[in-house]
């Protein structure tokens, strides 16, 4: 077996230990909780980081005629799209 490549040994090697496995338990292991923690943590931060810039969002709304009434005829003209 000398033309065996390397991967197709390795896979070999680890048939034995794949038997070794019961099929009718599967858990997530300490991986899955390792990256479900991380992902926890992320949403975390992400949460608190939206809550501080929204925090700082002004929502009065300000009225583009002026508090007087006097449009100052802009009334039905459109301003120039930017970009």
């Amino acid at each position: 077996m000398p033309d065996m490549s390397a991967s197709a040994s390795l896979a070999m090697a680890l048939v034995p230990l794949a038997k070794e496995v019961d099929e009718d338990k599967v858990t997530p292991g300490v991986l899955g909780f390792i990256v479900f923690a991380v992902m926890a943590l992320a949403v975390w931060g992400l949460m608190k980081s939206m809550n501080r810039h929204m925090g700082k969002v002004d929502f009065k709304e300000t009225s583009e005629r002026g508090d007087s009434g006097e449009g100052g005829g802009s009334e039905g003209k459109a301003s120039p799209a930017k970009g």
